[in-house]
């Protein structure tokens, strides 16, 4: 199995993936990573394990449809069967999903359909947690369709709010079960316990 990975800054989730192939957790190989931010630290995450890395944004290509069009080129050379958005902070085009539908899959760092949508992404969302006096939050992982964090849900698991927590401290928790929790769900849908589309 070959997997891209997309993410628009610390690529922290990427590395989690990359150790979890690296280790033979995950009987899969990250074969490119894809970034919308040409500073991200997922493309310098990718070169330092000779992972082929591209910075793909609409600015540098002028138009959606032609940052859709390079997107498929790559997926397509590196024979890509799963794409992961880990921390990517931009909609996929409707040709991308159409594509790779049922194949694309994103993590979100709450239970949804709660605290999901636009602008529910980072700090927000811890904040928004605390906010609603929640006692438990966690990770979700879903398919991406063409509208915010309302694709079907493929895996979640729970992280426990405290009494004191900050959404910094929230954050770290759940940031921490997030990378495991990948590990398992992905070593999970390579090995036929998850079906993918």
């Amino acid at each position: 199995m070959n997997i891209a990975v997309f993410a628009s800054h610390g690529g922290s989730d990427l590395q989690a993936i990359i150790d979890g192939c690296k280790s033979n957790q995950i009987h899969a190989t990250v074969v490119a990573v894809i970034s919308n931010n040409a500073d991200s630290m997922a493309l310098q995450r990718a070169n330092n394990e000779n992972i082929s890395a591209y910075h793909l944004s609409a600015k540098k290509f002028g138009s959606e449809e032609a940052l859709a069009k390079e997107i498929l080129d790559v997926l397509a050379n590196h024979r890509v069967d799963m794409v992961f958005l880990a921390g990517y902070m931009r909609m996929l085009h409707i040709t991308v999903l159409e594509k790779y539908h049922n194949r694309i899959f994103n993590i979100h760092p709450a239970l949804l359909p709660k605290f999901g949508g636009k602008g529910m992404y980072g700090m927000n969302v811890h904040t928004a947690v605390i906010e609603a006096k929640e006692t438990e939050t966690g990770v979700t992982i879903h398919r991406v369709n063409a509208e915010y964090d309302s694709g079907e849900i493929v895996a979640q698991t729970t992280v426990s709010v405290l009494e004191n927590d900050t959404p910094e401290i929230l954050a770290a928790r759940v940031l921490e079960r997030e990378h495991t929790f990948l590990v398992e769900v992905i070593a999970d849908m390579i090995n036929g316990k998850i079906v993918l589309g």
